[in-house]
């Protein structure tokens, strides 16, 4: 059975509310601009190309049900119609997490899309509506294709790289965060590669770290290895340098598969806080570090990662944690139940500097995967990305 984070159909749209998870498969509807702002912004629903899909979509239900029926007041906004109103919450909506590229460059397209529409003789508001929906639906079928291209050019690079010869070769990866179904409209980035290994039979053991103050990892990578029966294994982020300092065979790392929010012109690239600790990490134990993401995430306006804005959440990410009730049974196994609390882990009044993302320079990046192929540094040790934009 597929996972399926993203539920959509014209005029309708719920997500898998990831705040629940693991221990609750809770469906949100998204019946507002609003809806989606706050989804986005609570990380409900994270990952920064499906932060972008949810955005379109959002705006996408509503304006199908506004051409079924005539002016819908869920749609938030001036009094306005056509083009300027979805720019408007185009707008409203690129203010939920500033540092993905994701979701501006999908602003940026669906923009042009309902733009060059009204330019057209005899548009009307269903006309540009319309075409809104049809561009917004185009972006969900291609993220999952773009994803599964990710995985499969992903998987051949590792091969190749680390010698991996089946059917005696099996490896194991190390990941960060969360890059599968619930960072995208499906498949995967980062996980997609692990996916694609996995179909394959190549993998012997993925490890996923916990991935603090969120633990996307603990409660989403997790989950989604588990569901697609994937052989794992948890690691609190601090453990990481010991993992790769290990030479026993069963726990020997081939590579970090990491996925990325935003990639600038010279290859740095801003992930998940945690990130650039592992980059470091694996250059000193001669271990791959890939990156993977697809074109939308690459920003060529970016010039390097000092240009990238890097999103700073409330201190008491770090200072509590959310989770439900535990009872221990008699062999010792923890039995799961009860409403979810939010207990203190520290002194709140201390404080808590709690950057969303870091950013690994370019210079610890072995490979950039992406939908188009993968791309590698040349001579100098610099990224160029401009073949993959050659279409």
């Amino acid at each position: 059975m597929v996972l399926q984070a993203i539920r959509y159909s014209r005029g309708s749209l719920q997500i898998l509310d990831q705040l629940k998870l693991p221990h609750e498969e809770v469906y949100r509807d998204i019946w507002t601009v609003q809806d989606a702002w706050d989804a986005i912004h609570s990380m409900q629903v994270r990952g920064a190309p499906a932060i972008a899909i949810v955005a379109a979509l959002s705006i996408a239900a509503c304006v199908a049900r506004c051409n079924k029926s005539g002016a819908d007041p869920a749609l938030l906004g001036p009094d306005m119609t056509g083009a300027g109103l979805i720019s408007h919450n185009l707008q409203i909506l690129l203010t939920s997490r500033p540092t993905a590229v994701n979701l501006a460059d999908a602003v940026r397209k669906l923009e042009k899309v309902v733009w060059q529409v009204q330019q057209q003789p005899g548009s009307t508001d269903y006309s540009i509506n319309e075409a809104y929906i049809q561009a917004a639906e185009q972006m969900l079928v291609d993220d999952i294709r773009d994803n599964e291209n990710i995985g499969n050019h992903g998987a051949d690079w590792i091969l190749r790289h680390t010698g991996t010869v089946f059917p005696a070769g099996k490896l194991s990866v190390l990941t960060h965060c969360n890059t599968g179904s619930l960072a995208t409209a499906g498949y995967g980035t980062a996980l997609g590669v692990i996916r694609s290994l996995h179909s394959r039979g190549y993998v012997k053991r993925a490890y996923y770290t916990e991935t603090r103050p969120y633990n996307q990892g603990s409660r989403l990578t997790g989950y989604e290895l588990m569901h697609d029966n994937i052989p794992s294994q948890m690691i609190t982020d601090s453990m990481a340098g010991a993992l790769l300092g290990l030479k026993r065979e069963a726990e020997n790392i081939n590579c970090i598969i990491v996925g990325a929010d935003r990639v600038a012109a010279n290859g740095d690239t801003a992930n998940k806080i945690g990130t650039y600790a592992l980059a470091i990490l694996a250059k000193w134990h001669s271990v791959k570090f890939i990156v993977a993401a697809p074109r939308t995430t690459i920003d060529l306006n970016t010039a390097s990662g000092q240009d990238i804005t890097i999103e700073e959440r409330r201190s008491h990410e770090v200072t509590t944690m959310r989770g439900p009730a535990v009872q221990r049974s008699k062999d010792g196994s923890l039995i799961v139940g009860g409403s979810v609390h939010e207990i203190a882990i520290a002194a709140d009044h201390h404080g808590a500097w709690n950057p969303a993302f870091d950013v690994t320079c370019h210079a610890l990046i072995d490979a950039i995967v992406t939908e188009k192929g993968v791309v590698e540094k040349d001579e100098n040790g610099e990224f160029h990305f401009e073949k993959l934009f050659a279409d």
